[in-house]
């Protein structure tokens, strides 16, 4: 939403949720209050957090609205129909915007004075009484220097930030504490860190590193008396994108690159593309930066849309393929974002899993300020080892390189980061991703038989990104059957109702699949509110 004022940052833990409540005449307050209790407790929300409830001036004298606020201790906030009706939302309805002049009382009314939805429009009926129901979430407003589109000054002044564009609403920068919002802090090896679980939460393949890794890496352990040196291992990476050296830096993994980003380069207006990897909003937000977010709207299949991204944005973060949802943005399209001014960080962790790597940018010298990340991580079973690059222009490489301390990377993860960017690693790592493909065609396969499931299409990385209701009851027993799955309401831009699942072998995904039709059985049916 455009033009709304910022609020002041709330305290940690204060409310910010939003519920946004349609009802028909008559409909009695027990089951407007049932649904909204029902809906705030299958997200895992508290009704201590929120802060008020909002509808359509037309029903705001409703006693089922009227009393469901009373019992919450909040008031009810009511809009002109006029204004709902502007706000985009997921799940419009032609018969709503005939009765009330808005395609979807709940959703608008939530989303019109906050920033992302977190719960969709849930319906309980009750013989002739309707009442709809949904949550947004608000962000606090960080007080400090966003500039404002076409603003002209070298030291912005400590103001209120606007609220900048979004494609479905791009949320206002967030401030630098973790209670706004998700939890960016949150990674998959949460789900499984000390349990005996099948792991489909961390999307590292499995059976790796393979033998002749861990013997090379072994066999760089007698030099560690030595301080450790990279010139054969950049060389390595240069030689094997076709880069200059000068355009290599290596880095303690990806997750150490979006730190010397967020120290290192200058950035007055930094937007992040989401949903997404948190840990470049993370490392921007720890480094004191205001942060804007572009949200991507699953209607979209979470395609971007260049134009969605404000033009005084001069810091531009986004994935490909995405981590969550699995999408493959083409390389024509993210070109687009580019322009003198401004860096376009395009995060790559993935990108050898996708065969043939088609959409890479890591070889391209010709885009200006592209900034490319890889790891290795993920193919090769190296997160404990910490290594990954940087590959951008000289002048940002040196900028980076400065903020790194010394001997930054190890010596075990230096003769790794060589041996993976040989011949024979190289035919492996293609060899995987083609059995990532099928696998990940299998899995699909199997998750298109459930009815309550809604993948995301066109899946293109190691993990398929799924929406199914109840998600945070299903992942719960999962885990009693063996099973973890990644919870997706810790990425900014999805709800409760999502899930990502690692792909991996057709036998685990089949033993998995059995688990989830057994977790989805087990369910117990919804009251009748």
């Amino acid at each position: 939403m455009t033009g709304a004022p910022a609020r002041p940052v709330p305290e940690s833990g204060a409310r910010n949720l939003v519920v946004g409540v349609g009802a028909r005449s008559g409909a009695p307050l027990d089951e407007v209050y049932g649904l909204i209790e029902d809906v705030l407790r299958g997200a895992g929300l508290r009704t201590a957090d929120v802060v008020e409830l909002a509808t359509v001036e037309a029903k705001a004298q409703e006693p089922g609205i009227v009393g469901a606020a009373a019992r919450l201790g909040v008031p009810v906030r009511s809009h002109p129909a006029a204004a709902l009706a502007g706000v985009r939302v997921p799940n419009p309805s032609g018969a709503a915007e005939g009765a009330v002049g808005t395609p979807s009382v709940a959703e608008a009314a939530a989303l019109i004075d906050a920033d992302e939805l977190v719960v969709e429009k849930s319906v309980a009926t009750d013989r002739a009484a309707t009442a709809t129901c949904a949550v947004a979430r608000r962000f606090p407003a960080v007080l400090g220097p966003f500039p404002v589109s076409g603003e002209k000054t070298s030291t912005p002044p400590v103001t209120e930030s606007p609220r900048p564009f979004t494609m479905a609403a791009m949320t206002p920068p967030t401030q630098n504490i973790e209670s706004a919002g998700p939890d960016l802090r949150h990674h998959g090896d949460a789900e499984v860190r000390g349990e005996n679980l099948t792991d489909l939460a961390v999307n590292v393949r499995t059976h790796t590193p393979p033998e002749w890794l861990r013997q090379r890496i072994a066999a760089s352990l007698v030099s560690l008396a030595a301080y450790p040196d990279g010139t054969p291992a950049r060389a390595a990476v240069a030689e094997r994108h076709g880069l200059p050296v000068e355009r290599v830096l290596l880095t303690a993994g990806a997750a150490e690159a979006f730190v010397l980003i967020a120290r290192a380069l200058p950035a007055r207006c930094p937007v992040v593309v989401h949903p997404q990897f948190t840990e470049p909003e993370a490392a921007l937000r720890a480094a004191g930066h205001g942060v804007g977010r572009v949200l991507l709207r699953e209607e979209d299949g979470f395609r971007l849309d260049p134009a969605a991204v404000p033009e005084e944005a001069d810091l531009v973060v986004v994935g490909n393929p995405t981590n969550p949802t699995s999408v493959l943005h083409p390389a024509a399209l993210l070109e687009r974002l580019a322009r003198p001014g401004r860096t376009l960080v395009v995060d790559e962790a993935f990108m050898d899993v996708v065969p043939g790597e088609r959409e890479a940018l890591c070889s391209r010298t010709d885009i200006p300020g592209l900034v490319v990340l890889r790891s290795l991580t993920k193919t090769w079973g190296l997160a404990g080892l910490r290594i990954g690059y940087v590959l951008a222009d000289p002048e940002t490489v040196a900028l980076l390189a400065d903020a790194q301390p010394l001997w930054p990377v190890s010596s075990p993860a230096l003769a790794a980061a060589q041996a993976c960017m040989e011949p024979r690693a190289l035919v492996e790592a293609a060899q995987a991703a083609d059995r990532t493909t099928v696998d990940r065609a299998h899995l699909l396969a199997g998750l298109a038989e459930f009815s309550e499931v809604r993948v995301v299409e066109e899946a293109r990385g190691p993990f398929v990104l799924v929406r199914l209701e109840r998600a945070a009851e299903i992942r719960e027993r999962l885990r009693l059957l063996g099973f973890a799955a990644r919870r997706g309401d810790t990425f900014p831009g999805l709800g409760p109702q999502w899930l990502r699942l690692a792909v991996r072998d057709r036998a685990t995904t089949n033993r998995f699949l059995q688990a989830l039709d057994q977790a989805v059985q087990a369910l117990p049916a919804r009251t009748g509110r």
